[in-house]
Parts: structure tokens; sequence; C-alpha cells
């Protein structure tokens, strides 16, 4: 059997290969090499109880897709919170953080965290017109969204959306990246 055959089982520990020949881990290590900008997605949940609730996700994998018509990428993990609010919800927006907003990154991407009510509840931020969604006061830029098309893509999905509205709300400081597993400033 060649190295690259596929096989029957696919093991998903980190120190197996997949079939294809790549680890978890030197997967990842190779890919947080890669700086990227640090992104707050937001959208409003009408079912989720009498008025509806917030539910943001903080995401790395959020890139421009296309200028005409003006499309939009994120990458959201299958059957998270944020993926199944979208595959419902159409209309969803984007804060670009800025380097002094790395609380908010954080908050939003803590492993069994607290509800998202309580996440928003003191953070300023003001509701977007086209979308509904909570848009971070302060952020470097926002965009707001309708999702155009969704897309398998591994244990993720690719929600590509088309840019209803933007805004320019900062333009003090850099943008907040993330690189090698910590958010970082730009020198």
């Amino acid at each position: 059997m060649s190295r690259n055959a596929p096989t029957s089982t696919s093991r998903r520990t980190s120190g197996v290969p997949h079939p294809e020949g790549v680890g978890e881990e030197e997967f990842r290590a190779a890919l947080a090499r890669l700086a990227a900008g640090v992104v707050l997605v937001t959208a409003h949940d009408p079912e989720d109880g009498p008025r509806g609730e917030d539910a943001g996700m903080t995401a790395t994998s959020f890139l421009s897709v296309s200028l005409e018509p003006p499309l939009v990428l994120v990458s959201v993990r299958e059957g998270s919170r944020m993926d199944e609010l979208l595959e419902r919800q159409p209309l969803w927006a984007a804060s670009l953080l800025a380097e002094g907003q790395r609380h908010i990154a954080g908050r939003f991407s803590m492993r069994g965290r607290v509800s998202d009510r309580l996440l928003f509840q003191d953070m300023p931020c003001t509701r977007g017109e086209a979308s509904g969604a909570p848009l971070v006061d302060g952020a470097l830029a926002t965009v707001e969204c309708r999702t155009e098309q969704r897309v398998g893509a591994g244990d993720h999905t690719l929600v590509i959306g088309r840019v209803l509205a933007t805004a320019l709300p900062s333009s003090e400081g850099g943008p907040l990246t993330y690189f090698r597993g910590r958010y970082r400033h730009l020198a």
C-alpha cells in the first residue's frame, strides 16, 4: 500500500497522520505561522427568548471573496451555536477588531463560556440597521451581511455573505492580529 493511499479508517488523534499524511499537530503548527486579523461575528437570534438574543463568535478565518458583488467569507465550526444560528438566520455582521479590543476577542472565544447575553451585557455596541446584529463600538470597520451560500468543508462550514453595509467607526490604532497561538500587535 502506498503512503498516500486512503484507508477505511480515519484517525483524528494528534500524533497520528491523516490518511493523506499530515497530522493535526503538524497542520496546526504550520498554519499558526500565518498571521490573521481578528473579527467578532455577531447575529441576532429572533427565536431565542421573547425578544430574541444576540450571539457572537471570535473568528480569524474571515476574508474578502469578491468586489462585484461584494462578498466575504467566514469559517465556523460545524454544529457550533453560530453555525446553527447562521443556518436559519441569514443576516449577520463582522466587526474587525482593533488592537485594543483583545478582551472582546478573548471573551467570545472561551470554551465553556457563560451565556452570550452576559458577554454582550457590558460591551459597547450599536445595532446594525441592515442586519440587526450587534456592531462593536470602536472596531476598525464593520460589515453587515446576508448569507448567499453555505459550503461544508471538513469540520467547518464556510459562510459566504453579501455585504449589505459597511462602517468605519475607528481609524485609531492597528488591527488585532493572531499569530502563533496569541493575539499580537503589529510593530
